[in-house]
């Protein structure tokens, strides 16, 4: 090559990157990035300054804003940058803006992962348009023709539903700004922690913004914050039903959400929750949408299912990178139903199918999920426990491992399906690769059409996806899933008010509660107790399992039959065997609370032997045989009573220690269950009534509690005799890795219950931050960080100590009988006439004017029974019957009448003294059940707690008025 003379050549300049990242030099430019969101903004910010490329990649805005959302726990307010808002959420801007600085430049350096994360935020969508997209459009579209041919079934976009809407004009930014400027609005984004904006400060930000995936306010709580907005729109025609509809707002799920974002914003891959079918309207804006059938992982998207409790997690690319980097991928034949939504347009989204949205210029959108005739039996399937259907819900047959199926089923499927299509890694259920060659019709309820073609024949069909349910796995003792949109218990409930309320459907409800609760395997041992006790059948009505508890309890004539099965045959052994044990001790006795207890009628073991149900009654005294053959069950030999309070304190030891995923898998799989039947009484549990009574009412209701723990508390609790005590300590020695009895016993004279009940207690602070870590939300991650610092570091600590004749430390018993499960649906209360005049009770009809009151006159389901601090009695009263009213728990301590237990303060090593607020703060934290998630549920402004000691203040600070 010639070169003039005058001319030098050019030399490229060197790569900075081996020197400028040492070690990292290794990593690609996506992971390192992926590292640093990990840091806390000030690590960020020092590492900036370590060399001239961790400067460009310490100051990408993607970088700043992942780091600001996860650290924004209160208004968001953008500041033009995300490192500057950052920062300034920090109060340490002004340390750091440096107005007259200029950004430095490097040569040397180049990344394609930067450039295309720089190209993202600045792309425009003006020809990202598809107008002539393949999903169908319709005006004037009936109810009739809609149910016939779209509904569970396929896309539509429908004209003309929204026409008369005062949204359709007032919905614009510029107007809703004039009305709802200091309203704030919750924020969807990638990050765990809740983030809401006022709206005229996420009005500011939409107009500045240059994000890869901006955020957009997508709020389910819209019409509570702005009720005005729900009287501008209404449910279309074409949706009138929707299940859930029986639960109270506080109850029901999420199902309704205004969704407001700029350019490039949108809702990444996903399947709606619980298998939902939703209607999307668009009021301002044009919005892109791609759908796949149900089963069909678009490429790109990876399906994760857990196999312990089912919880589904999708990891897949924003909506816009998944436009701008996969869609040019596919093949024609593989590319999703496609359309271009414009304002007054209505999109229906059918149950399972996945579907993506881009906003391709700002927007403004109401869209609602629902339940109906058509999709009930999928959401029930949804929250079914088990994982493998939710799987193949979602991903298809390639959710499924090798050798699931039996060579009949094989016979419904395509021939051409190899084994190494069905992956499943360990654990997980991950989905990565795309459906290539596809070649397959998609069958759905209501008919089928070759809506998209592959090698693996996939029917979403409700029969189909059935035989893919664990039938093994119960609903009353599997891990329930956190992506599930409703909890076990409200499941139950939900289940149960649309048996009672929508009698015209129960055929339907019976076929979702068999799927969802496995209904027609206890409605079947329940019937077989009513012949063999001589009780009459029951009624339709008396069909379903009541409440919303732990065991199957129907309502049959005049009685009442509870079958156990909450965590396993042993649990359930100790729970009926307790209850009896206490039921017998109580009669013997002249307290008072016998008379508000239910009589029992009968009671006893059944189980399923070669396909047939037997039954076998059981007191609680001695082994029945069947029991002594399960060489897994242990038995406390040394009592009457071989599965009572002794027995069961020696299990609830042994579960102490136990992991979430250890206690489900403990419970085992059984085919024996104990049952008990009791009484029925007139009248309501408190749960139906609570909206209806009035305050006096309510307040008598305390006053009766306070009376009744009072009994209760003070009943003479069975002595643990020296045989019995030494074969627990035997075996509680044996188990204990942390020397807690010998610890205990050394610093103090305690009484060998006492010593039995610190053990459990101190076990119960084994790894208590990773079991409130799985429980999550709405648990503040801050606060678990600080839980250990906070309990103390033994129990015996917390108790009245006193120095005997000898001078050696002993400790006054403040054990009891403890109900531990007193809550809105264990109480229950009958009407009686009230004399207006004096308000005395009185009885049939009185002179004067009378009028009727609720009055408490019973307590249920003492199978939750232990021993322990009275106090806990209070922990499930204050939160769930009374709902921190102080005013209740001040009416029920003045008819307790005296100090749950003796009482004195203490301090710990530092000195600081510690209050009986502190110990009942303690006893939420260490619970078996999720305490913490009804406290922070209810106190939703300690969320934002700084201390454990700020909680503890506000939900347990009264107590120490009265100790």
């Amino acid at each position: 090559m010639e070169v003039d003379g005058d001319s030098q050549p050019q030399i490229a300049p060197r790569d900075r990157r081996p020197d400028a990242l040492g070690d990292f030099y290794v990593l690609s430019d996506e992971i390192v990035c992926s590292i640093l969101t990990l840091l806390s903004p000030r690590d960020v910010a020092r590492l900036a300054c370590a060399s001239s490329v961790m400067y460009i990649l310490c100051n990408e805005e993607p970088l700043w804003m992942n780091l600001c959302l996860n650290n924004e726990n209160l208004q968001l307010q953008y500041k033009g940058s995300w490192k500057r808002t950052t920062l300034h959420g920090l109060q340490v801007l002004s340390k750091f803006d440096d107005p007259c600085r200029k950004p430095l430049h490097f040569d040397g350096f180049n990344s394609l992962f930067l450039y295309k994360r720089l190209y993202r935020c600045y792309t425009q969508l003006d020809g990202f348009a598809f107008d002539h997209g393949n999903v169908e459009r319709k005006t004037d579209l009936s109810l009739e023709e809609f149910r016939q041919h779209y509904d569970a079934h396929k896309p539509v976009l429908v004209s003309g539903l929204a026409d008369t809407w005062p949204a359709r004009k007032a919905w614009t930014p510029e107007q809703l700004l004039v009305k709802y400027a200091d309203t704030s609005f919750r924020i969807s984004q990638r990050s765990a922690k809740k983030v809401s904006m006022k709206f005229e400060d996420y009005v500011s930000y939409m107009q500045v913004q240059h994000d890869e995936d901006p955020l957009y306010i997508f709020d389910d709580k819209f019409g509570e914050v702005a009720p005005d907005l729900l009287e501008d729109y209404s449910v279309p025609h074409l949706f009138p039903d929707d299940y859930f509809d029986v639960l109270d707002n506080d109850q029901r799920p999420p199902f309704r959400w205004l969704i407001i974002g700029p350019e490039r914003s949108g809702a990444s891959w996903h399947v709606d929750p619980a298998l939902t079918s939703a209607w999307n309207t668009l009021l301002s804006g044009r919005k892109r949408w791609a759908l796949y059938p149900p089963g069909r992982v678009p490429l790109g998207v990876t399906v994760h299912v857990n196999d312990e409790d089912g919880d589904v997690d999708i990891e897949t690319p924003s909506s816009l990178q998944w436009w701008l980097d996969f869609y040019p991928l596919l093949a024609d034949e593989d590319k999703p139903i496609e359309c271009t939504q414009l304002p007054g347009e209505t999109i229906y989204v059918p149950t399972g199918w996945w579907h993506c949205v881009l906003n391709l210029e700002t927007t403004i959108a109401v869209t609602q999920n629902y339940v109906n005739s058509k999709n009930f039996e999928f959401v029930c399937l949804d929250l079914a426990p088990g994982y493998q259907h939710k799987g193949v819900c979602r991903a298809g047959l390639l959710a499924l491992s090798e050798g699931t199926f039996g060579d009949e089923e094989k016979l419904c499927m395509n021939d051409n399906l190899s084994c190494s299509e069905l992956t499943r890694k360990e654990k997980r259920v991950k989905i990565d690769v795309h459906m290539e060659d596809s070649n397959c019709e998609i069958a759905t309820n209501g008919g089928s059409e070759s809506l998209i073609k592959s090698d693996i024949e996939f029917s979403y069909d409700i029969n189909f996806l059935t035989m893919f349910l664990d039938k093994d796995r119960d609903h009353y003792n599997s891990l329930w899933s956190t992506s599930n949109c409703i909890g076990q218990r409200e499941l139950r409930d939900w289940l149960w008010k649309l048996w009672i309320g929508k009698p015209g459907l129960r055929d339907l409800i019976w076929k979702g509660a068999c799927i969802a609760l496995n209904a027609s395997k206890w409605s079947k041992c329940m019937e077989e107790l009513c012949a063999f006790h001589d009780i009459s059948l029951p009624a339709d009505e008396e069909k379903f399992p009541v409440g919303t508890g732990s065991n199957p309890v129907y309502l049959v004539a005049d009685n009442v039959v509870k079958i156990f099965v909450e965590d396993g045959l042993e649990a359930s052994l100790h729970a009926l065997g307790t209850e009896l044990q206490f039921y017998s001790l109580m009669q013997r006795s002249d307290c008072t609370l016998k008379t508000h207890v239910p009589n029992i009628l009968a009671s006893g073991i059944v189980f399923l032997e070669e396909g047939s149900y037997k039954i076998v009654p059981w007191d609680g005294k001695g082994v029945p045989d069947v029991i002594a053959k399960h060489s897994l069950v242990e038995t406390f030999a040394y009592t009457e009573y071989p599965f009572s309070i002794w027995s069961k304190k020696q299990f609830e030891y042994k579960k102490a220690g136990m992991s979430l995923e250890e206690l489900v898998s403990c419970g085992g799989r059984t085919s024996i269950w104990p049952y008990i039947i009791t009484k029925r009484c007139k009248g309501k549990i408190f749960a139906e009534l609570r909206d209806a009574l009035s305050w006096e009412e309510v307040s008598n209701l305390a006053s009766f509690l306070g009376k009744q723990l009072h009994d209760l508390h003070v009943l003479p609790v069975p002595p643990l005799n020296d045989l019995s005590y030494l074969h627990m300590k035997k075996k509680l020695e044996m188990d204990d890795d942390n020397g807690i009895m010998e610890n205990i016993s050394e610093k103090i004279n305690l009484p060998a219950a006492s010593k039995v009940f610190f053990t459990i207690l101190n076990r119960k602070k084994k790894d208590v931050s990773s079991r409130l870590a799985k429980w999550g939300h709405p648990i503040p991650s801050t606060l678990i960080e600080k839980v250990n610092e906070y309990l103390p570091n033994d129990f015996v600590e917390l108790h009245s100590l006193f120095k005997n004749d000898n001078g050696s430390l002993e400790m006054h018993n403040c054990w009891s009988w403890v109900h531990t499960d007193i809550m809105d649906d264990n109480i229950h209360l009958e009407q009686s006439c009230v004399d207006s005049c004096d308000g005395r009770l009185v009885n049939g009809i009185a002179n004067g004017r009378e009028m009727s009151s609720w009055v408490p006159s019973y307590i249920y389901d003492f199978s939750n029974m232990s021993l322990g601090d009275p106090i806990m009695d209070l922990i499930p009263i204050h939160l769930d019957i009374f709902r921190g009213d102080l005013q209740l728990l001040k009416r029920l301590v003045e008819s307790y009448g005296v100090p749950f237990g003796k009482r004195s303060s203490s301090s710990d090593e530092n000195g600081k003294r510690r209050q009986i607020s502190y110990l009942t703060m303690c006893y939420c934290i260490i619970h078996e059940d999720n305490i913490l998630g009804a406290i922070f549920g209810m106190w939703k402004e300690l969320r934002a707690a700084k201390s454990w000691e700020d909680v503890e203040e506000a939900v347990w600070g009264h107590l120490n008025n009265y100790f």
